[in-house]
């Protein structure tokens, strides 16, 4: 149902619980976003610069410290956002990865109130094994994606659009109109409004914002 009446301020966001099971969610009612992605690929720094929050989401230099699912509330009642396991860093145990895999894969699987997913992505390093996870699964199961090619100021401005071009074309075969993708970059707080955008589109059904796809 669409509420245009209602705002999300993001910058209101604030931890309610974490997770290590299905079992242990918040109620599974309202709408809510998840931010997945590779341990290091930036996904902490882009929650906290969606939520003008410098510790919101925790960022470390130790890729796979975040081992729980994390739920932030809103400003709206029923509205949060996720923050997911971020899985697939090689130096973390296999057993570790395959307990994350499992946890991750049942809420995905049986999230009623979850309405998109946002993957995160090194533009750098686009389309690692954890990244053909998620979107083979949005594939499956028709969730929309938005991909955030991260890290952008790390790419002078060509080679950025072109990764852009490439991932958008690859992606679009596949899902359609259930995907979009845009470059970001949290150090410079560049594709913030854009990211806000779309996660309203999701959370409050606003029609008008169904296609976002920027450069």
């Amino acid at each position: 149902m669409s509420t245009p009446d209602l705002e999300i301020h993001y910058n209101l966001a604030r931890f309610e619980t974490s997770a290590a099971r299905l079992d242990q969610c918040p109620p599974d009612t309202g709408a809510e976003v998840a931010f997945a992605g590779r341990s290091n690929a930036g996904k902490s720094s882009a929650i906290n610069a969606l939520t003008q929050q410098n510790a919101l989401a925790r960022t470390s230099k130790t890729p796979g410290r975040t081992q729980l699912i994390n739920f932030f509330s809103l400003n709206i009642e029923g509205l949060k956002i996720v923050d997911l396991p971020g899985y697939g860093y090689a130096k973390v145990p296999i057993a570790m990865k395959q307990h994350w895999q499992r946890h991750l894969d049942a809420y995905l699987q049986h999230r009623e109130s979850l309405r998109g997913v946002v993957l995160v992505m090194d533009i750098r390093h686009p389309m690692k094994e954890f990244d053909e996870m998620m979107v083979h699964w949005c594939e499956a199961t028709g969730v929309p994606l938005h991909v955030l090619l991260t890290k952008e100021d790390k790419l002078k401005r060509g080679p950025a659009k072109s990764t852009l071009l490439q991932i958008r074309k690859i992606l679009k075969e596949r899902l359609g109109d259930k995907v979009s993708v845009q470059t970001f970059s949290a150090l410079k707080n560049t594709g913030v409004d854009t990211l806000r955008q779309r996660i309203n589109q999701w959370l409050l059904g606003d029609p008008l914002l169904e296609h976002i796809d920027a450069d």
